[in-house]
């Protein structure tokens, strides 16, 4: 083998760790190189590593052929990534009443149809908020749909952030998304994300909209030389810095704003508002947003309509003028409640959450909600959410200080907090009832109804859980917020969303470690954060957020919560090809568990962890090389689970034996011990037959 095709290989499985088979590729590449080399040696983090441990290995190989064609069969038996780019859901609606912009457009289609000459396509579109750049980019996507045929794609990085914004990593996880790849096969690292992104456009014909960007940062890398692909970055505001062709969106003429207010207002209810229409439109300034709004404001006061005064200047916020004529349109209660619910800044609010911040009922919220929506206050997004844009929410917030006071207000995000919280104990009880990580389930709210639909209302309130996280320290949420935070633990060990979850643990155990909250809570929130890290291939980051979860497990006397979090550790020590140290941690956990008393806290699990410390052990000895003793461990885990009816953790344990048996050069029985694996594995399990799939390739090469 070539040592560029080594450094290759070795680049793919850093960063396509992701998942179970990632992970058994990862331990089983590490053992074979620590076989070949004859010693430890590191897992190759950078480039430069990778390329230094791949010439080392070469240069091994080439004095021993059997070596050579060993690896040579690692990397046959990995399947090439056969990640197919899906067309996705498409763009959203382009406007039904789309108006002028007919040089903006014509300026995107030449970026868009010029010939290539080696120049990525690559629009800039921007302007002011409420002037239309989603409208022009909506409208581009739906009118040039034949060009691109292999999919046109939508993201909005307003959704589900709040205030907060995604960085690039996130961006490329939500694309990849798009694009139809599998969660379990999105590599966990930046790096690897790109690759794939730039693998599954290459040669294709597609648009990539990018809406509501806000820095260079987040559409770095995404540029491509495709030829056929064009990146659209939409901005509400100005312009920053990237190579791409610059388009502004200018203010509509008036002629064709005297068009938005005529499509808005129909017939009837343009004669009705035709005595204010020349201020509205000097007012609105060519924004066609605060042109509807204005619109649907006059449209909405009782009485004829009759002008109030000369029309004078624009305005120079055209859309802070609308938003503030929207909102002094609405009743007393209606603001009130609109005003209160925006405060906590959550991504999108429903009747009940919005109820609690007004302590009104569900059905009185809905219906104001509803009457917010015909004023353009909110946006519906279905399902009974709603959102509202940025600088609206900003308005009502500011609004809410002064009409309510300070006290009012944070009573308000508290109780919109304390639902929230209320919704996701539920939801993460139902998605993980039988673990000690979560809390049992409250006596009021209302109850999930199994796993799968605890699962999916975390992670539809994943973006509200993170942001009412980050109120913490604003709001004096100190108590909350690790508890909403500890709900994320289902999702991250179920879903993944490691990348979203993320934010909301680091702030969670920053909060709990300056407010010093109780032990028990610290080290949970420790355990987690240190899990996603670890996930995320943050693995520095992730050992020191495990060693934090020992101390404080320890300081509490907790046994269980201890012995978990040095077992975690010994897990970060095996991925990273640290096996004696992996050894000697799940050694020092099996110690901790076997300390549990018969009345303790735990006991009753205790049994099968010991079952799994004994696999973890058997793994960490077949990287060192102690074969017998990997074997003889390996084989007892095996006996417990299929005693105990455990047969997915009875087909992991027998395929980290049928590892350790082709790493003995006991080909055969490998064979047999990965058929009889193979045979307890649900219809579902497909990463786990395509690891199995893979050792069979190397034993039957092993065994030529």
């Amino acid at each position: 083998m070539a040592a560029s095709a080594l450094t290759a290989f070795l680049t793919a499985v850093g960063n396509g760790a992701a998942g179970e088979m990632g992970k058994q590729l990862l331990l089983t590449t590490g053992a074979l190189t620590r076989r070949t080399l004859g010693r430890e040696a590191p897992f190759p983090r950078t480039e430069e590593a990778r390329e230094s441990l791949a010439a080392r290995l070469h240069a091994q190989m080439a004095h021993d052929p059997r070596q050579a064609a060993e690896w040579a069969a690692l990397v046959a038996s990995v399947p090439e990534r056969t990640d197919h780019l899906s067309a996705g859901g498409g763009l959203p609606p382009a406007p039904r009443d789309f108006t002028n912009h007919k040089a903006v457009l014509r300026k995107l289609r030449r970026e868009a149809t010029r010939p290539a000459a080696g120049r990525p396509r690559v629009a800039l579109l921007y302007g002011p908020p409420g002037i239309g750049t989603t409208s022009v980019a909506l409208h581009l996507g739906a009118t040039l749909a034949d060009r691109f045929p292999d999919g046109r794609f939508y993201l909005d990085l307003r959704d589900g952030t709040g205030d907060a914004r995604p960085d690039r990593s996130v961006v490329l996880l939500r694309l990849l998304r798009e694009m139809g790849v599998a969660p379990e096969r999105i590599p966990p690292t930046e790096a690897g994300r790109e690759r794939l992104y730039r693998r599954l456009l290459e040669g294709r014909r597609a648009l990539v909209v990018l809406d509501h960007v806000t820095s260079h940062a987040q559409v770095r890398g995404l540029v491509l030389s495709t030829p056929d692909v064009l990146l659209l970055a939409v901005v509400s505001g100005g312009p920053f810095l990237l190579e791409a062709e610059r388009v502004e969106v200018s203010p509509l003429p008036g002629r064709h704003a005297m068009r938005v207010v005529r499509s808005t207002a129909g017939p009837e209810g343009y004669d009705r508002i035709k005595p204010r229409v020349r201020e509205l439109l000097e007012q609105c300034a060519g924004n066609p947003l605060a042109l509807r709004s204005w619109t649907v404001g006059l449209l909405h006061e009782p009485g004829p309509v009759t002008a109030t005064a000369p029309a004078g200047p624009g305005s120079t916020d055209p859309l802070g003028a609308a938003i503030r004529q929207a909102c002094s349109g609405l009743r007393p209660e209606a603001a009130r409640l609109c005003r209160l619910a925006a405060l906590a800044g959550l991504p999108f609010v429903d009747a009940e959450l919005a109820s609690a911040a007004a302590r009104t009922t569900p059905d009185e919220a809905a219906g104001i909600l509803d009457e917010a929506v015909e004023a353009r206050v909110v946006d519906a997004l279905g399902d009974g959410r709603y959102r509202f844009r940025p600088r609206t929410r900003r308005h009502l917030a500011d609004s809410a200080a002064v009409e309510y006071g300070i006290p009012e207000c944070t009573a308000a995000v508290r109780r919109t907090v304390d639902a929230l919280l209320l919704r996701v104990r539920h939801a993460a009880h139902a998605a993980l009832p039988q673990s000690w990580r979560t809390e049992p389930a409250p006596q009021e709210g209302t109850r999930c109804h199994g796993e799968a639909q605890g699962v999916a209302v975390l992670e539809a309130e994943l973006g509200n859980v993170v942001q009412a996280v980050s109120l913490a320290e604003e709001y004096g949420l100190s108590a909350a917020a690790p508890r909403l935070a500890r709900t994320l633990w289902p999702l991250q060990l179920k879903a993944g969303h490691w990348d979203e979850v993320l934010p909301a643990l680091r702030a969670a155990v920053r909060c709990v470690e300056e407010y010093e909250v109780d032990l028990r809570a610290a080290a949970l929130l420790q355990f987690q954060l240190a899990h996603c890290l670890g996930e995320l291939g943050l693995v520095e980051e992730a050992e020191v957020a495990a060693r934090a979860a020992v101390a404080s497990e320890r300081a509490a006397g907790h046994l269980r919560g201890e012995a978990s979090a040095v077992e975690l550790l010994g897990l970060l020590n095996l991925h990273t090809w640290k096996y004696p140290e992996a050894h000697e941690r799940f050694l020092e956990s099996e110690h901790l568990y076997r300390r549990i008393g018969p009345e303790d806290e735990g006991a009753a699990d205790v049994p099968r962890a010991l079952a799994l410390s004994q696999r973890h052990q058997g793994r960490a000895l077949c990287g060192v090389g102690d074969l017998v003793a990997s074997q003889r461990l390996l084989e007892s885990a095996v006996r417990f689970f299929a005693t105990h009816g455990e047969a997915y953790n009875q087909a992991r344990a027998l395929t980290d034996l049928a590892e350790t048996l082709h790493e003995a050069g006991q080909n055969a029985e490998a064979l047999t011990t990965a058929a009889e694996a193979e045979q307890l594995l649900p219809p579902q399990a497909q990463p786990h037959r395509q690891i199995l799939a893979a050792l069979r390739l190397r034993c039957e090469a092993a065994g030529r």
